[in-house]
């Protein structure tokens, strides 16, 4: 996964004109080209509407050839005749519905979710704006209720992925895509947010205590660090459970040691509860422990090497060296003693 942190316009030298400014959509995609020259594929890029309205996030998917479903605000608005709709939430309700047995102009579509149930939702392509089956962008809503369009549950989403059967399907060399295909694209976007709730609230990535934007960079590699260590834990964990007679590589072997402790009652924030065995003893993944174990590990390095350069251009003595090539190596150093 890539990260590109943002940083306000308020913490550079030349405020929002500095070189180094990007904003949140720019960042977007820069990350979506690293994505792609790591030959990561994916069906379409999803975005909510702070992207899906931005010009310069959709002139990038263009010029990268992507294909995307992103949503719109419902009172995106345009400019029109008296009595045509002027913005995507009243092309909604022009559109006929006259009940499930009856619906008119709208499309059932089922949605799957991971716990195993199934919701029944509606979707039809507006005409409106410069969007349309037969043009290069077409406009879907998908609601729990057409007669009402309740805001929280209701999509108006925007895609160049062409619709089965319309002119523009012929010509376009991206895969034709049902309305319950394009509701499916944008649900999957929950769980990206989902995930980066996981990472902000769970894992600590917003639990920093420093101002700088330097200190918090450094703490956000220290909780993916740790993350890391867990999730690599976990593999192990799975392999173990499957025959494997243990870590295979010292990657594995470093993963292990630094992120679980004897099993037992554990407390903490972000526990999964899986257990491994090794050789010696059963152990479970905490995420404080860990944590603290690659702080211990990164902490000591970096200070201690820029300590040195402080005082002195020479290389430093053999028994600093040794010490640096221990932490280096991942030999932890307890930032916290026993009393």
């Amino acid at each position: 996964m890539h990260v590109r942190p943002y940083t306000p316009g308020s913490r550079l030298a030349l405020g929002k004109q500095d070189p180094a400014f990007h904003t949140k959509p720019q960042l977007a995609v820069e990350l979506i080209t690293a994505a792609l020259a790591a030959g990561v594929s994916f069906r379409a890029v999803v975005a909510d509407c702070a992207y899906g309205e931005n010009v310069t996030f959709e002139a990038g998917l263009w010029a990268a050839d992507l294909r995307y479903v992103v949503s719109l605000k419902p009172s995106k608005g345009t400019w029109a005749k008296a009595d045509a709709p002027h913005t995507p939430e009243d092309a909604a309700h022009q559109l006929r519905w006259d009940g499930p047995t009856q619906p008119g102009d709208w499309t059932a579509v089922r949605r799957r979710f991971r716990d195993g149930h199934t919701e029944t939702w509606w979707a039809a392509d507006l005409t409106f704006g410069g969007y349309g089956l037969d043009r290069r962008v077409r406009l879907v809503v998908a609601t729990t209720d057409p007669a009402t369009l309740p805001t929280i549950s209701t999509w108006y989403l925007a895609s160049n992925l062409p619709r089965p059967g319309s002119s523009r399907a012929a010509d376009s060399a991206y895969i034709a895509a049902e309305l319950e295909e394009v509701v499916r694209l944008y649900g999957l976007r929950n769980w990206v947010e989902q995930g980066y709730k996981q990472v902000k609230h769970e894992l600590g990535w917003a639990d920093f205590m420093v101002r700088s934007d330097r200190a918090i960079r450094r703490h956000w590699q220290l909780v993916c660090c740790a993350f890391s260590f867990c999730w690599r834990a976990w593999f192990a964990a799975e392999a173990v459970a499957a025959g494997d007679a243990g870590p295979t590589s010292q990657a594995d072997a470093s993963a292990c040691a630094n992120s679980t402790v004897p099993a037992g009652p554990s407390t903490g924030r972000g526990e999964n509860g899986d257990q491994f065995t090794t050789n010696a003893e059963v152990r479970t993944v905490t995420w404080p422990v860990t944590l603290r174990r690659v702080r211990a590990w990164l902490d000591p390095w970096a200070s201690l090497s820029r300590w040195w350069r402080a005082w002195s251009i020479a290389p430093p003595p053999p028994e600093i060296q040794a010490l640096l090539r221990a932490v280096e190596a991942g030999v932890p150093l307890h930032l916290y003693l026993p009393e």
